[in-house]
């Protein structure tokens, strides 16, 4: 678009596709939650009844827990909120800004941000999909049946092995201490190997309805 199209739009919202750019297991591509927020807002975009844009993506944010993976390439927690909260103050344009993150390793960005913005009373939302207590945690089931659904040509499956399955809450101090090469050697949390493209849409749809 050019800034004369935007311009003759009433008061557009401004979508971003918030995601990163991180090793995703041996099955899956590094910028997998990129395309989980770009899919989410191309979906949110159909349900609104207001004019709106969709952003350039903001492909590499805060993944130092994956670092030790190749691959992987994180601008860090403060430099992410850093970018999100310019991004919300240039678009003084738009009737407000929602940030689509699909990429959980964003949320202590995402508070800062949320702390500066609303300081300065700007008109933005956070928008991220819910898990279900049935999600495993990274390049699972859960994330491969989406790509599997989303994106099936670019997964792998002859190269989805199982991860470390044990709870989140358990592995947490290991993962703070040492990030997920600490826990999981091939950098699954979970077991992708029976992923399905019909689990995946339902789990998509089921984000949509229950973001938050």
């Amino acid at each position: 678009m050019t800034w004369t199209a935007v311009a003759e739009l009433s008061a557009p919202l401004v979508l971003v596709p918030v995601g990163s750019f991180e090793q995703h297991g041996p099955h899956l591509p590094l910028d997998t939650d990129t395309r989980i927020a770009e899919a989410l807002c191309d979906e949110l975009q159909d349900r609104l009844e207001l004019d709106s844009v969709i952003a350039p993506s903001i492909g590499i944010t805060a993944s130092g827990e994956h670092q030790t993976f190749p691959g992987t390439i994180s601008i860090g927690t403060s430099t992410t909120a850093a970018v999100l909260v310019e991004i919300a103050r240039s678009a003084t344009w738009a009737r407000g800004v929602v940030f689509v993150n699909g990429h959980g390793g964003n949320a202590e960005a995402l508070a800062v941000a949320t702390d500066v913005l609303r300081h300065e009373g700007r008109s933005f939302l956070l928008w991220s999909p819910r898990p279900d207590s049935s999600d495993d945690a990274h390049a699972g089931r859960t994330e491969t049946s989406v790509m599997l659904y989303l994106s099936p040509d670019d997964v792998d499956m002859d190269a989805a092995r199982a991860g470390n399955t044990t709870p989140l809450r358990e592995l947490a101090p290991q993962l703070r201490a040492g990030g997920v090469g600490a826990v999981s050697a091939n950098g699954i949390l979970g077991d992708p190997r029976r992923s399905d493209a019909a689990d995946g849409e339902r789990i998509f749809r089921r984000w949509l309805e229950i973001g938050r």
